[in-house]
């Protein structure tokens, strides 16, 4: 190799060595996320997201938290209401790892939907809506998958456009 070249296989490796590795980092790498980062945070299973796992994480966007009753969000931070919000973070989780073509024919072999376990012991039901992985809580809120497959070392990202709730 030349020093060119060896230079711009350094600068490659170093760039893959910085990204974000499990499924917290990942997660916490995501701009649209933050209001997530931080509520997992505050629900204290950002430990078990390092170092558990695989797991398929269905993670809402800033957008759909801002869509959530604000007196309902602020009530969540409270560390009075910590195994609420660990509730609510786990019900957003289910163990293995699942991609969207994996879900898509989970539905199809389904007879056109599907039932996920959560960590929270909750069940997910997602179906499909045209191309559209749709995935509906115990309170019957639907969310769509808007950014799916997103890898880490311990699981699958899919960014949502609801937040899930149990119920």
């Amino acid at each position: 190799m030349s020093e060119d070249e060896q230079a711009i296989y350094d600068a490659r490796k170093a760039e893959e060595a910085s990204k974000p590795t499990n499924l917290t980092a990942v997660v916490q790498d995501q701009e649209e996320l933050s209001t997530a980062t931080m509520l997992v945070g505050l629900s204290g299973i950002a430990a078990e997201l390092k170092e558990d796992g695989p797991f398929t994480a269905f993670t809402a966007t800033n957008d759909a938290f801002n869509k959530m009753d604000q007196d309902k969000l602020k009530a969540l931070m409270d560390p009075a209401n910590k195994t609420e919000l660990a509730g609510i973070a786990k019900y957003g989780l289910v163990k293995g790892t699942m991609k969207s073509a994996d879900l898509a024919k989970a539905i199809a072999d389904g007879g056109g939907s599907f039932s996920l376990t959560t960590l929270q012991g909750g069940t997910i039901k997602a179906s499909m809506d045209g191309d559209k992985i749709v995935l509906e809580d115990g309170a019957g809120n639907k969310a769509n998958i808007i950014k799916p497959d997103i890898d880490s070392s311990n699981g699958e990202l899919h960014i949502i456009d609801t937040v899930l709730m149990p119920g």
